[in-house]
C-alpha cells in the first residue's frame, strides 16, 4: 500500500475515466497528485467531455484517502496552461516525480471526409498534448536527476480501424514520442514507458455517439455495448476494460518495480493482439477474380 509513498504525480485528463483511475490507484498507494483537464467540451468531439464537477470529485476521492490534490483546469493544447499548473503542483506539493499523459478524445469520419478541424483537434489533443505534458515536468525531472513518465497510447497505435486515421495516427505518434523521449531522457535517469489499452468502460467509449459508431443505429445501449466488446478480446469473461486495469499498469510503470525498464510498450488488451483476422464486411466485385486463376502460362509443379 505504500509503493509510492513520498511521491508526487501529475496526471492529464483526471477529471475521470482513465485519468481518475491513476490518481486514485497512486493515492492509494501512498502518492499526492495534481491533476488537470479541459472541463469543457470540444467542437468536433461528439460526446461530452469532463465537467468542474468531474474534477472536483476526484479531488474529493483522492483527499479522501488521506492524500493531498492540486486540481486545476487546462487544456493540454496550450503549454502555457499546463506549465503553470505543474509550477503550482511543485510550489505546493514540492516536487514531481511521475507524469501520467492521459488525456485524450476520439471522433469518427472517413478520412477524405474529414474535415481540417476535427482532424487537428484530435492530433493537437492526443498527440501534441502528450509532448506539452511531458515537456513541461521534464526540466524539473531532469534538474533532481530522477522522474518517470507514462504515455496512453492505445492498441490503435499498433493496428487501425474504419473512421479514425486521426486516431491512430496521434496513437502512433505516442509510440514514437515514447521512444525519442526515452532515449533523450535516459542519461538523466528518467525513465519513459507507454501503455497501449484495449477499449475501455469508460465515458469515451460508452456515450450515444460512440455506440452508434459501432452499431450502426442510434438506439443502441451500453448492455450492447458491453456484449459486443466481448467480441474484442481472448480471455474468458472480459468485455470493455475497467479504468482501473489500466491504472494498475501504470502503477508498475511509476514504482521502483519498473526501475530498470524504458523506451517500452505494455499492452494491456485481454489478448486482443492475438486474435486472428476477420474482414466483417467482405465486398465482392466481379471485375476481381477469384480463381481458379490462369498461369499466364507459367508451368506449376
Amino acid at each position: 500500500m505504500d509503493r509510492l509513498k513520498g511521491n508526487v504525480a501529475f496526471i492529464t485528463g483526471g477529471a475521470r475515466g482513465q485519468g481518475r483511475a491513476m490518481a486514485l490507484k497512486f493515492a492509494s498507494e501512498g502518492a499526492d497528485v495534481v491533476i488537470c483537464d479541459i472541463c469543457s467540451d470540444a467542437e468536433t468531439v461528439p460526446y461530452p467531455l469532463s465537467t468542474s464537477a468531474d474534477l472536483a470529485e476526484t479531488r474529493s476521492r483522492v483527499e479522501a484517502l488521506g492524500r493531498r490534490c492540486v486540481a486545476e483546469v487546462a487544456d493540454v493544447r496550450s503549454q502555457e496552461q499546463l506549465d503553470r499548473v505543474v509550477e503550482r503542483g511543485i510550489d505546493e506539493l514540492g516536487h514531481i516525480d511521475i507524469v501520467c499523459a492521459s488525456a485524450g478524445v476520439h471522433s469518427f469520419l472517413p478520412f477524405w471526409e474529414m474535415p481540417e478541424e476535427m482532424w487537428q483537434e484530435v492530433i493537437d489533443t492526443n498527440l501534441t498534448g502528450v509532448w506539452h505534458t511531458v515537456k513541461a515536468v521534464a526540466p524539473h525531472m531532469i534538474e533532481r536527476g530522477e522522474g518517470a513518465a507514462i504515455l496512453t497510447s492505445s492498441v490503435m497505435g499498433k493496428e487501425t480501424g474504419p473512421d479514425l486515421a486521426h486516431y491512430a495516427a496521434a496513437k502512433h505518434g505516442v509510440i514514437g514520442l515514447m521512444r525519442s523521449f526515452a532515449f533523450e531522457l535516459g542519461p538523466h535517469n528518467i525513465r519513459v514507458n507507454a501503455i497501449l489499452p484495449s477499449v475501455v468502460h469508460d465515458k469515451m467509449g460508452d456515450n450515444p455517439a460512440t455506440r452508434e459508431w459501432v452499431f450502426g443505429r442510434s438506439d443502441a445501449t451500453t448492455e450492447d455495448y458491453v456484449a459486443a466488446t466481448r467480441n474484442w478480446h481472448v480471455l474468458r469473461g472480459r468485455a470493455a476494460l475497467p479504468a482501473a486495469a489500466i491504472a494498475d499498469a501504470a502503477l508498475f510503470f511509476a514504482s521502483a518495480e519498473s526501475q530498470h525498464i524504458t523506451g517500452t510498450e505494455l499492452v494491456v488488451d485481454a489478448g486482443h493482439s492475438i486474435l486472428p483476422g476477420f474482414n466483417h464486411t467482405p465486398i465482392h466485385d466481379e471485375r476481381i477474380a477469384v480463381g481458379p486463376y490462369p498461369n499466364d502460362g507459367v508451368t506449376v509443379g
